[in-house]
């Protein structure tokens, strides 16, 4: 829920901490008349304020948004903003370390923590920032924190020392990358995170990068205008004796202020330990923790629902529906798939048989006794068949029974007779040709003999 510090409008999540949060407001509204008699209001002076309190030291990064949604005039708001929490600081090589960080698609380290130690030097390399423009990398920016910024050789104390690690974002739009996760690494690398949304911020994209307790660590302004009064809640944060906000528990994930003391809690999904500090998963996949319609997978504190072979997830991400198993490359079937609530079996079509792999088939023998109902010859036709009857029948109109022809004798003498006729001309040919033939060569022997002899003479 956002938590609109830039102006007094009441919304119901504030009604039980709007007392606390006017208090950074008190001195910029017009002071009340006296009452008559009464002696004038003394008011604390700002040294008096930072003499009376000192935070605890930190290594403080400052992360701020200069993208393109950013406007020249509010991004110089942010550096005062910048400038002036500075200034409710107990900067020094032994207190508070601060780095700063400017950000778009893509991240620039303005000066990390071992570069200052003095309010002044900081102040006016702030000045000096200047806008990155184009998108909004802030997972990219949390990433580059760790990696090259809360590193010894760059600044950070040792662990040994317990000194707090914190980091305020500060940006007007919504991450164009995956935050979530990032911010999740950093906060289990003990890195504390306080997200600050300007106007057009997207509150879930806060929600999802800041530390809990939420309502401790997310805010929101409605300009930038007014970004400057987050000071005084900052200073409140960080000078007040709230050992969860100081970052000086050892809570594992959540620690929940007690008065002067604390509790430990944990994450959604997550149960205490008996040490009260540390905490373990709990198995969200046991019977009702989930709302699963086929398989829970349990998933670091959380579950992932999945399906049956043969099932597909629903986009509720919860329930499951059968697939069609017989669509086109589902199967493995080499003529006919028969689907079935979500598996399948296959077929064959007619005039074929399915072999005993269950999923090709061989052509049936139509003819195969049993199977056609031809009363004499059956005769194969591809996956078909046709009826024919022996000699001297012919086939019925029904086409498969046969009836014995009436004139096949008949046929068979006349037929007979007419070979016969044409063997007899046949030979007798044969005959008077061979007689001929001979003639011929008997006239052509007494011509050459009568050729010879003219020859001589």
């Amino acid at each position: 829920m956002r938590r609109a510090l830039g102006s007094l409008g009441c919304r119901p999540a504030l009604l039980l901490r709007l007392p606390l949060l006017l208090l950074p407001l008190l001195p910029l509204l017009p002071p009340l008349p006296a009452a008559r008699g009464s002696p004038p209001r003394l008011r604390r002076s700002p040294a008096a304020a930072d003499a009376a309190c000192k935070n605890r030291p930190l290594d403080l990064v400052f992360i701020i948004d200069s993208s393109r949604s950013v406007r020249p005039e509010e991004f110089e708001k942010v550096k005062i903003f910048l400038s002036k929490m500075i200034d409710t600081l107990d900067v020094g090589e032994r207190t508070t370390h601060v780095a700063v960080m400017n950000y778009a698609s893509t991240v620039k380290v303005e000066f990390p923590l071992q570069t200052y130690f003095d309010k002044a030097s900081m102040k006016e390399a702030i000045s000096h920032i200047e806008p990155l423009s184009t998108g909004t990398m802030t997972g990219l920016a949390i990433q580059t924190a760790m990696d090259e910024v809360f590193t010894e050789e760059m600044g950070t104390r040792p662990a040994t020392f317990n000194i707090p690690k914190v980091v305020i974002v500060v940006t007007d739009g919504r991450p164009q990358d995956q935050v979530q996760d990032v911010a999740a690494s950093a906060r289990t690398a003990g890195i504390e995170i306080y997200a600050v949304g300007v106007d057009r911020a997207d509150m879930q994209s806060l929600r999802l990068m800041a530390s809990e307790p939420l309502d401790e660590h997310v805010f929101y302004v409605e300009t930038y205008g007014v970004i400057e009064k987050l000071t005084s809640k900052f200073r409140e944060t960080f000078c007040a004796a709230n050992v969860c906000a100081l970052g000086t528990h050892d809570c594992e994930q959540v620690c929940v202020s007690n008065g002067g003391s604390y509790l430990c809690d944990c994450y959604e999904g997550y149960t205490l330990n008996p040490d009260k500090r540390t905490c373990s998963a709990v198995d969200m996949c046991a019977p009702g923790r989930h709302e699963c319609d086929q398989i829970c997978v349990s998933n670091n504190g959380s579950y992932v629902c999945e399906c049956y072979e043969g099932y597909t997830l629903n986009p509720d991400k919860k329930t499951c529906s059968a697939m069609d198993m017989c669509a086109a490359g589902r199967h493995d079937c080499a003529q006919v798939c028969l689907s079935n609530d979500g598996t399948y079996s296959c077929d064959c079509f007619e005039g074929y048989t399915l072999n005993p792999d269950k999923k090709t088939c061989s052509a049936v023998d139509m003819c195969a006794p049993g199977r056609h109902d031809c009363e004499q010859v059956c005769v194969r036709d591809d996956l078909f068949y046709t009826c024919d009857c022996y000699q001297g029948y012919t086939l019925n109109p029904d086409k498969k029974t046969c009836s014995r022809a009436v004139t096949s004798s008949l046929t068979t003498t006349e037929e007979s007779c007419k070979c016969e006729a044409i063997a007899a001309l046949q030979d007798s040919v044969t005959s008077r040709l061979e007689a001929l033939s001979r003639k011929l060569d008997e006239v052509s022997e007494k011509l050459q003999a009568y050729q010879g002899r003219q020859q001589v003479v």
